[in-house]
């Protein structure tokens, strides 16, 4: 019996096998064996496959739903750059006013700068409390606008063929919102009203300190034409060179009277003075001329006297000096020491005749035992005059007269000179209070102006709308395919259907890093350069369009506009208000350190579902994240996968469909009166809101039937 098996089994085997290897039924069975794997391995990868597309369903939609919100973000931003550069613009135009009233010459320029201000302020209050509006309603509708959004996506990727049949419904964390509030421009209407109430103050100011300006300045053309100006005509520039060949060290020549400054005409002439001392030499041998020469050396040393103590100080604000007067003539002299000195020798030889003074030592009839007096002591006492020298008060003062009188003496341009100075202290006394009116007033209201724009910087207009954390959508593929569709063979088993699949996807949003050519306000004046008006008009706009690149190069941009309004403005004057004012306002502006505000757009971004409701912190975002853990743990005991999460989506976004027909207008701009304006206006495509409500349910009970199916259970809600 046991043999019988044994060979039994030893025929089979010969079956597959002889002494050279397989049989031809060896190899057709490992062939068959070979070819089912392979079918049945190919089979399982396409049934994966074909339920892998509904997870790449879910990922499209939920980046299309998330889109929504970048594109809300990038709206909120244009709202926000309108309002700052709005609120610079006006504080900038209030400022240029308040500049522009330290000049005549810009004063008229400053009502309208002014009325641009305000109406600028104004505009833009208006504009932030119509943007709250828009955009709260429009971040009120982001919901809806994020499922229809996810619903079209989920839609398109439908085949021709009815293979595919997907609905989708979006849910965006968090769901709510609060309002957004663009604020007033507050401080800033206060400066303008201020600015507005001082103007005819600071312009009547500015007009008399330029009044006072020109008529100093003036005064200063006249003494720079006599000390150095009329060169090479007679000033004391030309007699010093020629009378006392003074050196270009102490005799310097100034082309312009910019330049030249009546310390210039001081120190000339006493390094004049010292030099007439140093050369002074009878002209002849005369007893006469000695006399004469005697006496000029008396002037010259009176005259480097007196001038040692003259001083001129002047700092630009205050200017004080002192300019020695000189005897211009007998009378004159009798006023000075010249008068009073006891410098001159007096002989008492010859008892008729008396004593007798005369102009120096060396005077022949200067002889005997001498003592010394005064010109005073000799007409007081009527004493007898010299008939050598011919000494008396005439003589001395005649040593300054003629060069006095005539314009080819150095002591004519000297004494113009003298005089102009005092004119001009008297006149910049005058100008003084009149200036420093204009700078603490106009001061203090461009300080007033910088400190907004410092503080405007500071408030912004923002939101966290819904979705802001990220949005998660749930997709569902209700078409059934046959599981042999496409892959008919004999080595599958070609029963049964692929059933409806779903799959859960989640996006947030991430930076964008913008660039010169794309950021979010790259466009927003794109078009308002036809038909812009002229004057103040234009500066304005060129103010407020160089202030949008506020919004991404901050200070730079700030100062740009500024110095750039400033030049085209001819602020100029005598009274240097205008270099003022323009000096002021730059290094007021600079010093607000104005920073630069990102402008990168958003754009969704893939994130595990869970990420994104665990930010959230919500009831709903908790059940979420619940059913979620009780499907990856217990896959087959999870009744409410769909339903328990899905319900009350269904009734947030359905509530948000109203009112959203022909898109919504979220604000206007209009900078001045009679400036360009343009709309912020979301158009809503009508595919989005025709049907929407429908879809959106639609959407919602396809999920809750395939918890159904999967469960065995329709929760009732």
């Amino acid at each position: 019996m046991r043999q019988s098996a044994a060979r039994v089994a030893a025929q089979a085997a010969d079956g597959f096998r002889d002494e050279e290897g397989f049989t031809t039924i060896g190899v057709v069975l490992a062939l068959l064996i070979a070819l089912s794997l392979l079918f049945s391995a190919a089979q399982v990868q396409r049934i994966n496959s074909v339920a892998a597309e509904v997870q790449d369903v879910a990922d499209a939609a939920a980046l299309a739903a998330q889109n929504e919100v970048a594109e809300f973000m990038i709206v909120v931003r244009v709202c926000d750059a309108v309002a700052l550069t709005m609120t610079l613009t006006g504080l900038v135009t209030t400022g240029l006013g308040v500049a522009a009233l330290c000049t005549p010459y810009t004063a008229g320029a400053s009502p309208g700068l002014l009325r641009a201000g305000k109406q600028i302020l104004d505009a833009r209050d208006a504009f932030s409390d119509k943007a709250s509006k828009g955009l709260t309603a429009l971040q009120s509708a982001l919901p809806f606008l994020s499922a229809a959004n996810a619903a079209a996506i989920a839609q398109a990727n439908n085949g021709p063929d009815g293979g595919s049949s997907y609905l989708a419904l979006a849910l965006p964390f968090p769901a709510d919102a609060e309002p957004i509030d663009a604020g007033s421009s507050g401080g800033a209407q206060d400066m303008a009203d201020a600015a507005d109430g001082q103007a005819d103050e600071i312009r009547q100011a500015a007009e008399r300190a330029e009044e006072l300006a020109q008529e100093s300045a003036a005064v200063k053309e006249r003494a720079f034409r006599h000390d150095c100006g009329n060169a090479p005509g007679h000033c004391m520039y030309e007699r010093a060179d020629t009378l006392a060949g003074l050196g270009a060290l102490d005799n310097p020549l100034y082309r312009s009277v910019d330049t030249w400054s009546f310390s210039v005409a001081l120190r000339r002439a006493q390094a004049y003075y010292a030099q007439r001392i140093a050369i002074e030499r009878p002209e002849g041998s005369s007893i006469e001329e000695q006399a004469r020469s005697a006496l000029r050396e008396k002037f010259y040393r009176y005259a480097a006297r007196e001038l040692s103590f003259g001083y001129v100080y002047d700092d630009g604000s205050t200017f004080d000096a002192y300019f020695p007067r000189l005897p211009r003539n007998t009378d004159d002299m009798r006023a000075t020491t010249l008068y009073t000195n006891p410098a001159y020798p007096v002989s008492t030889d010859d008892e008729e005749r008396g004593p007798v003074m005369h102009a120096w030592s060396g005077c022949p009839e200067a002889t005997g035992e001498l003592s010394w007096g005064s010109i005073a002591r000799m007409e007081a006492e009527g004493m007898a005059t010299c008939p050598a020298c011919g000494f008396t008060a005439a003589s001395l003062g005649k040593v300054a007269a003629a060069s006095s009188s005539i314009d080819n003496g150095f002591e004519y341009h000297y004494a113009v000179v003298a005089d102009a100075a005092e004119e001009y202290e008297r006149a910049r006394a005058e100008l003084a209070p009149e200036t420093q009116a204009v700078k603490d007033k106009a001061g203090g209201l461009l300080d007033w102006c910088a400190d907004l724009i410092g503080e405007a910087a500071d408030f912004r207009i923002d939101a966290a709308p819904p979705g802001n954390l990220g949005t998660i959508v749930f997709v569902v593929n209700l078409a059934e395919v046959p599981s042999s569709s496409g892959f008919a063979n004999s080595f599958v088993d070609d029963a049964g259907v692929l059933g409806a699949r779903a799959a859960i996807s989640a996006a947030t949003l991430v930076p964008d890093e913008a660039d010169d050519q794309g950021n979010v306000i790259s466009s927003l004046l794109d078009g308002l350069d036809d038909g812009i008006a002229a004057g103040f008009a234009g500066i304005v706009l060129d103010v407020w369009g160089g202030l949008l690149s506020v919004y991404s190069t901050g200070q730079e941009a700030l100062g740009g506009a500024v110095s750039g309004a400033l030049d085209f403005l001819p602020f100029a004057g005598a009274s240097g208000l205008g270099t003022w004012v323009t000096g002021f306002f730059e290094d007021a502006i600079a010093s607000v350190g104005l920073q630069p505000v990102k402008m990168d757009a958003l754009k969704p971004a893939l994130v595990n579902s869970a990420h994104v409701a665990q930010k959230d912190g919500s009831e709903f975002s908790a059940r979420l994240v619940s059913v979620k853990r009780q499907v990856i743990a217990y896959p087959s005991a999870s009744s409410d996968i769909f339903s328990s999460v899905v319900g009350a989506a269904e009734t947030a976004l359905t509530d948000r469909i109203a009112a959203l027909s022909g898109g919504i207008e979220v604000a206007d701009v209009e900078l001045f009166s009679g400036g360009p304006a343009f709309t912020i206006r979301i158009a809503l495509p009508a595919a989005l809101t025709e049907g929407a409500e429908r879809f959106i349910e639609d959407a919602a009970d396809a999920l809750r039937d395939l918890g159904a199916t999967v469960t065995g259970v329709r929760v009732w809600e």
